[in-house]
């Protein structure tokens, strides 16, 4: 629980007023009184929800200029501090007053409240898909897990064949206008599926897909995500995408959901 500086200068209040000769007893009666008081607000403040600003825009972990040529600097730039950013604040006014709790743990009943939906949904998604790039020459030298490579060979055939499954999945006719395509993992832990959605939506979100599923790999098809350099080639967009794919990470994102059956957390 965070202690705000209301409550600090309170609590320094309290010390002071004990430690305090108490030389009249009425005065001694009159502090008791205040102390009384004091103590039920402290009480008060301590037992409110959280404030605004639970959420916060994470990092990115490299430059923006990192995944050039593939995603350019200007895209990486407005994409993270402008878009993400707006997400973040709106998610914060939609959970003002309300208790604090990881944006993970929205995602599920999200349809029921448009802003989670939206905002909550956009600040998740962004979050997770930052941190499964990376610049090129560190990305050139990941490549799937055994484990994560046997599911993918069982579940689509091949890596190629998962590739191409994906690209069709992310091309304009299949997710028309804005939205995300996920390569995620059922929550039994066995199967692979690659999934588009609407918008901000995400598999965690139940309503969303025929079941819930679990992300390791997802791809910001909006146009703010490419249109800068590519314009209306998205499919050039999502061909170049895999040259900044840190399968380190994706690999990381498998073992946690089969071996957990719960979403991966993000930062912010």
């Amino acid at each position: 629980m965070k202690i705000s500086a209301t409550i600090a200068a309170l609590l320094v209040g309290y010390a002071n007023a004990w430690s305090s000769p108490m030389t009249m007893k009425a005065d001694v009666g009159n502090s008791r009184r205040d102390l009384l008081k004091k103590g039920a607000a402290f009480a008060t403040a301590a037992a409110a929800p959280a404030a605004a600003n639970a959420y916060s825009l994470p990092d990115l972990p490299y430059a923006f200029e990192a995944l050039e040529p593939y995603i350019d600097a200007p895209t990486m730039k407005i994409h993270h501090d402008k878009h993400h950013a707006t997400y973040v604040g709106n998610i914060n006014k939609a959970t003002e007053g309300k208790d604090e709790v990881p944006i993970l743990d929205l995602m599920a009943d999200a349809l029921e409240a448009t802003p989670v939906r939206n905002s909550g949904g956009g600040h998740y998604n962004h979050a997770f898909f930052w941190e499964e790039l990376a610049p090129h020459d560190k990305a050139k030298n990941t490549k799937p897990s055994a484990d994560l490579e046997a599911m993918i060979n069982k579940s689509f055939g091949s890596f190629d064949e998962m590739k191409a499954k994906f690209e069709t999945q992310a091309a304009p006719g299949a997710v028309f206008g804005s939205g995300w395509v996920w390569l995620a993992v059922n929550t039994a832990g066995d199967e692979l599926k690659i999934v588009g959605t609407p918008n901000q939506d995400n598999p965690l979100m139940k309503g969303v897909c025929d079941e819930i599923l679990l992300p390791i790999l997802g791809l910001d098809v909006w146009e703010h995500a490419y249109y800068l350099k590519y314009q209306n080639r998205r499919p050039e967009y999502v061909s170049n995408w895999w040259s900044v794919v840190n399968w380190d990470k994706v690999n990381e994102n498998f073992d946690y959901v089969v071996a957990n059956h719960v979403g991966v957390s993000v930062q912010g």
